[in-house]
């Protein structure tokens, strides 16, 4: 991970790994392949984690590593000393202060390598479009014949391909060219980069909404102890082993954290030493829904890009 610093803020970029399917569904039943879908961003129809979801969870996982549930969402602990209510933020109830704003801001979770079933095994797809957002310049690969445009894949130079690779139902031509993963989006493992391949923008929306993990559940009739009539429902979630990434801004305008014998227990002398050490609980206790059911863990990688 690496950050911008100012006099009062930094940027810091997390790359984070799915550890299980996650979900982080749309808030009700629509029309379509499945009856739950996820979120998805409006222009590109990618899926991604919101940082509405982010920051509540994060937030919970922070009060847990301070002991104290009491300063989560919701908490009754609005004492704008402690840390993660400091970090967070707070709101007092009618007839004390107004509460104060948190000191960070967490973004959406994007997508960055996307995991796809093909003929040589796991292959992770990126696109230029979303490599630029890490200042990377990737051409779209792409060739011309009789004047189209022809979509073909850039592979990395691990993988050992003919002519073809297929990319779930679709098959593409390779380049010539080796796609070499950018040193400068450093954390994610080698085991992914040297498995990794490039599409087109206009391809890469497609490859992921076909490859996205569903599952169907039943309702239990608790009297019976089986399924329970016209109870049957599908959803989907991002696979296992996606990778995203993130940027959390710490805005500290007072530069006053608090001197708290907790935070100096667990080494925080910022607001982003919070929001790291409740996404690394993340592991353990998830993101998004269906926990319950073997959902929603994620792994901080170590390291990142300049952002």
């Amino acid at each position: 991970m690496s950050n911008q610093n100012s006099n009062h803020y930094q940027v810091q970029r997390f790359l984070l790994q799915t550890l299980d399917p996650v979900h982080v569904g749309t808030g009700g039943n629509r029309l379509g392949r499945v009856d739950l879908s996820i979120v998805r961003e409006p222009g590109t129809r990618l899926p991604k984690i919101p940082g509405t979801s982010l920051h509540g969870a994060i937030r919970q996982y922070a009060a847990v590593c301070y002991g104290d549930l009491t300063t989560a969402g919701g908490g009754t602990n609005q004492d704008d000393s402690h840390p993660v209510n400091y970090t967070f933020g707070s709101i007092k109830e009618s007839g004390g202060d107004s509460g104060q704003s948190g000191r960070v801001s967490i973004s959406d979770a994007r997508l960055l390598l996307f995991p796809v079933y093909s003929l040589v095994g796991p292959v992770w797809v990126t696109c230029p479009g979303i490599l630029s957002e890490f200042n990377v310049n990737e051409q779209e690969p792409f060739k011309l014949e009789n004047g189209k445009k022809i979509e073909l894949v850039k592979l990395s130079s691990d993988l050992q391909v003919h002519n073809h690779l297929n990319l779930g139902w679709l098959m593409l031509e390779k380049t010539s060219d080796d796609f070499n993963w950018p040193e400068s989006i450093n954390g994610v493992p080698k085991a992914i980069t040297s498995r990794a391949v490039l599409v087109s923008d206009k391809l890469f929306s497609q490859i992921v909404n076909s490859n996205l993990e569903v599952r169907t559940s039943v309702r239990i009739d608790p009297e019976t102890g089986a399924a329970a009539d016209k109870a049957l429902f599908t959803y989907e979630a991002i696979p296992r082993a996606t990778i995203l990434w993130l940027d959390v801004v710490e805005d500290d305008f007072s530069r006053k954290f608090p001197d708290h014998e907790k935070a100096k227990a667990l080494g925080h002398k910022t607001p982003m030493d919070v929001v790291t050490a409740g996404l690394k609980l993340a592991e353990m206790l998830g993101i998004g829904g269906m926990g319950t059911r073997g959902f929603g863990r994620v792994r901080l990688l170590k390291g990142g890009s300049e952002s």
